[in-house]
């Protein structure tokens, strides 16, 4: 019996990018985690709103470069030093499905990760928090993680946000645009991985969720320059 084909891990020096991701993924998984440069990553239905360019003008103000993402889900900000992005690739069959076994099983490593770094989640989210969507995980004082997927037709990305801490100027940034585009947010429901009781280091929590997304098979590091936009 051959081997099972590595998990290639794409190492970007600005974070995850679902095209860098996904062109790798046509022989086998690939996973990336990576701490993006300071910006606000919009999603697809950001787009749509009226108030959109009034956000990305928002989001420039206040240090935030605006970037758009291939992935679903609402406007995510990263501010370069506490929030990590992290995403995983595989290839997908003709019938294109799997969609559902896909967020589980990523969000299920997600909360494994961070059980290791002491950190309690469940699956959720409260009202009105960032990045609203079904697949989400959260602690007792609010949302840690969201996460958003892509299929096309030979592969698809599942990726994610999770905040290490919840830093002031990320949370009002955020608050500013989801007011620009609309969209309800309430800034009390925003989480960290370091008000859950876990590290503020958030190169340690990058490693950690690294390892618990590749798992225990062989692994092939692939370096890269990256897109620069984070995803989530």
């Amino acid at each position: 019996m051959a081997p099972p084909a590595p998990t290639r891990v794409l190492r970007a020096p600005d974070g995850p990018a679902s095209e860098a991701v996904l062109s790798l993924a046509d022989e086998g998984p690939v996973v990336s985690v990576g701490i993006p440069r300071r910006q606000v990553a919009f999603g697809r239905r950001d787009r749509r709103r009226a108030g959109y360019d009034r956000a990305r003008e928002i989001a420039e103000r206040r240090g935030f470069e605006p970037v758009e993402r291939a992935v679903g889900g609402r406007a995510v900000a990263f501010d370069g030093a506490t929030t990590v992005a992290f995403a995983r690739a595989e290839p997908v069959g003709r019938e294109r499905t799997g969609i559902a076994d896909r967020y589980d099983r990523l969000l299920g490593d997600v909360a494994d990760g961070l059980a290791g770094l002491g950190v309690a989640v469940e699956p959720g989210e409260p009202e009105n928090s960032f990045c609203p969507g079904s697949h989400s995980l959260s602690g007792e004082d609010g949302k840690l993680a969201g996460v958003a997927q892509r299929v096309r037709a030979d592969a698809a990305v599942a990726a994610g946000v999770l905040l290490v801490t919840a830093a002031d100027d990320l949370t009002d940034a955020l608050a500013a645009v989801y007011g620009a585009l609309d969209v309800p947010f309430d800034p009390e429901t925003v989480g960290s991985v370091a008000a859950a009781g876990g590290p503020r280091d958030a190169t340690r929590v990058r490693r950690r969720l690294e390892d618990a997304l590749t798992g225990d098979g062989p692994v092939e590091v692939v370096d890269t320059a990256g897109d620069g936009a984070g995803d989530g």
